[in-house]
């Protein structure tokens, strides 16, 4: 006969986890203690956490081999820092704190100028504690020897006193002064027709450090943090404060607004896992199985997190969302194998049902956890630091899950089973009398009852509605209609959210929601977006000949390609060579000839500001560079098409001969743009194509095995469109959660296909009762015990933590939905390994087959009796057509 199984591996492994589990039920001892001395020894390597925490935000949240890592090198090398500070030059964000002063109405006055020099003298007073106290005078960034000083108060000085007008971006003092672009320090501008300010309410004031001596500007930093607090703030202006360290100090504290949460998520899980498993009957009573279920998964992040730990693993931030899924997980698995031991004959010798539970449950628990550990394990091909510690964390912990829940886990199900046995009390331990018709005894001193017909455990309310009303009704033509229909609205809802994601990770998310880093992104936001940074345009062609008229042009050409752009201000490059070209028409020199060029630009670099921007060795132009000032870069979206216009432009046709690259220190973070959704496809495809080959070798029938696969691109594309529409863009954080959403929609979709494709019933319609009957329960169980585990995070404080509820909560949601919903409705279309000519439909069965059924059935216990009696008629017991269950009551 023809058939669809391809069990070659299935079954023998289902044979070896069942004398496994006779093991366990035989000799539960040593599977219950050894866990407890592994986690115990392993337990110890928290002692390294602090040691092992790692939350640079560059280093976690930036792609490892980003383009721009190269470029700042590449800077680094040729353009390197002097004593001469100039911001505009910094080949990294710099050593600094900030102060943005707002007022609402204009801040161009004589009292808000006041209260800006009060603030302006307390920084430059601040002074640190200690022995060494330094204050800022000590540690400042020098030019011409003085602390570099805001040019915007002595032009704010000179205009409210004197009556001058404020050009604006750029500022000239006077006819023959010096042009200073003043665009980034003073915010939300109006201006008259002659370009003047007329008002502003915002002025940005930064006070920058040497790098050089980072642990002294570290101290005076932090208390700088500790001064200026916003309570503190002047009477008609408010502040808001930053400093070059303040992400990192923010970041870290993260973690230490979710540890109150952990308590709270235990509780949960723990009270949802017990009502779930709470039983009436005080012998099968499964109150402590569910307790020890939730130590279990406890024991895997004790142990996992404590060997990474010892073997010098980073410890991100982003790791502490890992336990609450843990716990999910391991809780979902115990109500799996809960489900099968209540399936299991209740007076069978414990061994026994403990050999039938791993037969069924643990290859489908083995499944599922091989597919999420492998999700989380091909998670680390990516380029971002937080993804790859979390993927490692979490992976090894789901490994330990599995391995404690077919041990710890098992070896406490064998000493309950013991207990149940005996028909001992659940709490007490007490043996109490077994139910009885005409027992009258309270529910307390009365207990162990089962289904005489089946011999197994009582079906739980759950279950009943599962099979009785649940999956008949899923399995009518017209609810397949509907279902069909649901299932389109999603994929519609799901494909419009994928269209409108964003991408990238906004700074200021990494830190906490009152973090007083938010005030100060949100006023940056507010007032300072209309001009971006100045980027570098850096000319590597060492061959380029700088006094060519011809050269010139193609570097015009190329700058005018630039300025073609809308996110480039106009006329407000800066340029040496722009420069030194007016000086020599100025002096009368003539740039044209190689020989004035290179003897006289040395000079003119020195005298102009300039030396730091070209590079000069033995006599030859190595590298140089000009500054392209940007504009209206108020978005993720508006950094992405800003980097990829610079990029694309500086290796384009008309900057060929420059051999040109372009660097800000701003692109560090914006390189999250050009890998996030390249490494998010490949991780899912990667993820995708493995899950199939699992399921193919382990799910009895490869049409299934498709369908688990097809689950998991479903699952995926519908968290990604939901999570979009709920305000979550695409970057390493949610990156992660999508991986998880890999291994949870194989969870739900590969239980229910492997206990359809392997459930007895003849045809595919009873085959999708059978498995909602059977898995349907366990599937809500662990659904509802996963977001109680983390619904606590949606009142966190931080957007990684609230990010990770929302991703969790549309994941489990989904999953689950497709486990009970679309994929039993969707299997039942195929046919899937039903055996089409010898199904019998209840419906089509003649009168007399029926009739002879029914009479058979009457007959059943009149055999019985006559089997138990030791008068029985041989003829009957030796009838070599008749078998009976011995253990039938």
């Amino acid at each position: 006969m023809p058939t669809c199984k391809t069990d070659c591996v299935e079954k023998p492994l289902s044979k070896v986890f069942g004398k496994f589990g006779w093991v366990i039920g035989k000799y539960p001892w040593p599977f219950f203690i050894f866990p407890l001395i592994i986690s115990a020894g392993l337990g110890a390597g928290f002692y390294f956490l602090e040691d092992r925490e790692s939350n640079g935000i560059e280093d976690q949240f930036t792609p490892k081999n980003g383009p721009a890592k190269t470029e700042r090198q590449f800077v680094k090398e040729y353009f390197p820092q002097t004593d001469e500070f100039s911001s505009l030059r910094l080949y990294t964000d710099g050593t600094y704190a900030s102060i943005i002063a707002v007022r609402s109405t204009n801040i161009l006055t004589e009292e808000a100028l006041q209260e800006i020099l009060d603030l302006d003298r307390q920084v430059r007073e601040l002074k640190t504690d200690g022995q060494r106290p330094f204050t800022f005078s000590d540690l400042c960034a020098k030019m011409n020897g003085s602390c570099v000083s805001n040019r915007i108060l002595d032009i704010m000085k000179s205009s409210i006193r004197d009556g001058s007008p404020i050009s604006y971006p750029l500022y000239k003092n006077g006819t023959s002064g010096p042009t200073e672009f003043i665009g980034s320090a003073i915010g939300d501008v109006s201006q008259d027709s002659a370009k003047n300010i007329e008002k502003a309410r915002a002025i940005r004031l930064f006070y920058y450090l040497e790098d050089s001596r980072k642990t002294e500007t570290d101290v005076w930093l932090k208390k700088f943090i500790d001064t200026f607090p916003e309570d503190k703030t002047p009477r008609t202006i408010s502040i808001s404060y930053f400093t070059s360290i303040s992400r990192e100090e923010e970041f870290d504290t993260n973690s230490k607004t979710v540890i109150p949460l952990f308590s709270v998520t235990y509780f949960l899980a723990i009270t949802v896992s017990i009502v779930s498993c709470l039983r009436l009957d005080c012998v099968r009573n499964k109150v402590w199985v569910a307790t020890f279920g939730v130590l279990s998964a406890g024991l895997a992040v004790l142990s996992s997190f404590g060997l990474l730990l010892f073997c010098g693993m980073p410890f991100v931030m982003t790791v502490a969302t890992a336990p609450f899924l843990i716990l999910g997980v391991g809780v979902d698995d115990m109500f799996i194998m809960i489900s099968a031991w209540q399936k299991t004959k209740v007076k069978d010798n414990v061994e026994d049902r403990m050999e039938e539970t791993y037969k069924e449950a643990a290859v489908s628990i083995t499944i599922t956890t091989l597919t999420n550990v492998l999700a989380f394990y091909i998670g680390l091909m990516t380029d971002f630091g937080s993804v790859q510690s979390f993927c490692m964390y979490t992976g090894t912990a789901l490994l330990f899950c599995y391995f404690y829940s077919i041990t710890f886990f098992g070896a406490f199900m064998a000493f309950n089973g013991r207990r149940e046995k005996s028909n001992r009390h659940f709490f007490t331990c007490r043996i109490v009398d077994l139910p009885d018709a005409n027992n009258t005894a309270n529910a307390c001193s009365v207990g162990g009852a089962y289904d005489p017909t089946t011999g197994t455990e009582e079906d739980l309310p759950m279950n009943n509605f599962f099979k009785n009303h649940y999956g008949p009704f899923i399995t009518k033509p017209w609810t397949k209609v509907f279902v069909v229909l649901i299932y389109a609205g999603y994929l519609a809802g799901s494909i419009y959210g994928c269209f409108q994601m964003q991408e990238g990770i906004e700074l200021k998310n990494l830190a906490p929601d009152d973090s007083y880093v938010a005030s100060y992104y949100d006023n940056e936001n507010a007032y300072f977006t209309e001009y971006g940074p100045f980027v570098m345009l850096v000319i590597r062609n060492q061959s380029f000949q700088y006094w060519e008229q011809s050269a010139r042009d193609s570097l015009s050409v190329c700058l005018k390609e630039f300025e073609s752009s809308e996110m480039v201000a106009k006329n407000m490059i800066i340029s040496w060579l722009e420069s030194y070209e007016l000086y020599g028409n100025l002096s009368g020199l003539n740039l044209n000839s190689e020989n004035v060029f290179m003897k006289n630009v040395s000079e003119f670099l020195t005298k102009a500001g300039f030396s730091q921007d070209v590079n000069i060795t033995d006599g030859k132009i190595l590298a140089s560079r000009l500054f392209i000032p940007t504009v209206n870069i108020s978005s993720a979206t508006d950094e992405k098409d800003m980097l990829n216009f610079f990029r694309e432009t500086a290796v384009g046709l008309t900057c060929k001969d420059l051999d040109a690259l372009v660097y800000h220190p701003a692109f560090i973070y914006y390189d999250q743009y050009a890998v996030i959704v390249s490494n998010t496809i490949q991780n899912i495809a990667v993820a995708t194509v493995v899950m199939l080959v699992i399921s193919l070798l382990l799910i009895p029938s490869p049409l299934s095995s498709l369908w688990v696969t097809f689950a998991i691109a479903s699952v995926i594309v519908g968290v990604a469109g939901f999570m979009a529409l709920w305000g979550v863009n695409l970057d390493s954080i949610s990156m992660i959660n999508l991986v998880i959403c890999i291994g949870f929609s194989v969870d739900f979709s590969a239980h229910i296909s492997y206990a359809f494709v392997s459930s007895n019933e003849r045809t595919a319609n009873k085959k999708a009762v059978d498995a909602v009957y059977n898995l349907g329960y366990p599937i809500v169980q662990g659904a509802i015990s996963t977001i109680a585990g983390v619904v606590v995070l949606s009142a966190a404080k931080s957007y990684i933590f609230r990010t990770f509820f929302k991703i969790m909560f549309l994941v489990i949601t989904f999953g689950a939905f497709h486990g009970i919903v679309f994929i039993p409705v969707f299997l039942t279309f195929f046919g899937c390994c039903s055996d089409s000519k010898n199904a019998v439909d209840d419906k089509v069965q003649s009168p007399q087959i029926q009739s002879s059924l029914k009479s058979l059935q009457n007959a059943l216990p009149m055999y019985a009796n006559m089997m138990h009696s030791p008068k029985s008629p041989k003829s009957i017991q030796g009838h070599p057509n008749v078998s009976f269950d011995p253990d039938c009551p």
